[in-house]
């Protein structure tokens, strides 16, 4: 079963910085397509990042040059860091998980992935 747990959620100062974590278990960490996605209130989940088997990644316009998304393939965790960090990033995030993504594209659309974290609040106070 798959399961999917995000950590490192808080309240930081406009500029400030946080790192998310999100550790996987139950399936084979590795070959699977991660993203990250955030909602804030009354709004849609949108794509914040998201990483392939191999590496490869995409990234949101709204968060190009501060955002990184990261995998440690060894210990089964994504990681998302966010830097320069502005009120307008706030929002609960989640990381996600399928066994493939069909497209850089794709790494960024809800539809694409089948499971998904509880989620992990992150507040940016100007």
């Amino acid at each position: 079963q798959v399961q999917l747990v995000e950590s490192g959620g808080g309240s930081v100062q406009s500029g400030g910085s946080l790192r998310l974590s999100c550790a996987a278990s139950g399936y084979t960490y590795s070959s699977y397509c991660m993203g990250w996605f955030r909602q804030a209130p009354g709004k849609e989940r949108e794509g914040v990042a998201g990483i392939d088997s191999d590496g490869s990644t995409t990234y949101a316009d709204s968060v190009k040059g501060r955002f990184t998304i990261s995998r440690d393939n060894a210990k089964k965790t994504l990681y998302l860091q966010m830097n320069n960090l502005n009120p307008e990033d706030t929002a609960m995030y989640y990381c996600a998980a399928d066994l493939r993504c069909f497209s850089w594209w794709s790494r960024l659309q809800v539809f694409e992935y089948k499971y998904w974290g509880q989620g992990t609040q992150v507040t940016v106070s100007s």
